[in-house]
């Protein structure tokens, strides 16, 4: 097993491990304690994912956006790890580039050190076809239970950790199965998704290459992936930084906050809300809010 540290100086504008992960962009990482997505902090826990076969754990010890972060893997993961965490951000300038804004700036102060993730495609696009009117705890039950059930299971420090199955993998189960599994409604959306990426037929990864609201429209082709959906992809995977999900908490700061970016239809309201939110780094404002807003954390 090999280890490593980075060094919270290598870190521009801080870093928060607990924030970046448990704040609803992510549901492929899991903890050791089994206490992801409850609302505590434990900084001696340790998250840990598997990508390309490769099993990551990672913990900052002090808990705090100033800390070092330590990791572990069966490889030397530091460059993995810091692609997954965006690590190489600058933090301090995306925050600076953010739009003079009471709210954005209040979210921004609240919660600093959290970092967009970069997660893997095939992954991303399960876990939010399964977000449709679900709490962040019970998206993050249904992805690590696909995963128990269906990926496979590697051994660090000790420890298995189970890999997010692969298209292949996840195309052997059924609807019946699925539905097993307590996924609902969503079992055939995410049994057609599987066939459609294990098949060839067409896998979210190539939107990568596309103009923004092209590669939007592209991964609406995948059996429950609408507009939102898509978006969440193309910003926590693909590298979409001025993607802004339209999800509740969202469509929830328009209605107070920026009544004049309502629209009336997802593409106009989109558009409106990106430039208000700074464009380029837009996708990075919508996550602080996202969070701001969920955890209840607003100034009255």
């Amino acid at each position: 097993m090999e280890t490593g540290v980075i060094s919270s100086d290598e870190l521009v504008g801080g870093f928060d491990l607990y924030l970046t992960l448990e704040s609803g962009q992510s549901y492929l990482w899991t903890r050791n304690d089994g206490a992801m997505y409850t609302g505590e902090r434990t900084p001696e826990a340790w998250y840990q994912t598997v990508v390309d076969g490769t099993p990551i754990q990672v913990r900052q010890p002090t808990g705090a956006a100033d800390g070092n972060v330590e990791w572990r893997s069966s490889t030397d993961a530091d460059p993995l790890v810091r692609r997954l965490l965006r690590l190489e951000d600058d933090l301090e300038a995306i925050a600076t580039d953010a739009p003079d804004d009471p709210l954005i700036r209040e979210a921004y102060t609240t919660h600093d050190g959290m970092r967009l993730v970069a997660d893997p495609a095939f992954g991303t696009l399960i876990s939010f076809i399964c977000s449709a009117q679900m709490r962040v705890g019970r998206i993050h039950g249904m992805v690590s239970t696909l995963a128990r059930e269906y990926g496979d299971a590697y051994a660090l420090g000790g420890e298995p950790i189970h890999a997010f199955p692969t298209p292949e993998q996840l195309a052997t189960a059924s609807e019946a199965d699925l539905r097993d599994l307590s996924l609902g409604y969503r079992a055939p959306y995410v049994e057609r998704t599987a066939e459609m990426v294990a098949t060839g037929e067409a896998h979210p990864a190539e939107a990568r290459d596309l103009e923004y609201e092209a590669a939007r429209d592209s991964l609406t082709q995948f059996v429950g992936v609408g507009d939102k959906v898509a978006d969440c992809v193309l910003l926590f995977a693909l590298g979409f930084d001025e993607a802004v999900p339209l999800d509740t908490w969202i469509k929830t700061a328009i209605a107070e906050y920026y009544p004049d970016c309502d629209r009336g239809n997802y593409g106009d309201t989109s558009r409106a809300i990106r430039e208000r939110l700074g464009g380029r780094y837009a996708g990075y404002a919508q996550t602080y809010l996202f969070h701001h807003l969920r955890t209840g954390a607003v100034d009255a």
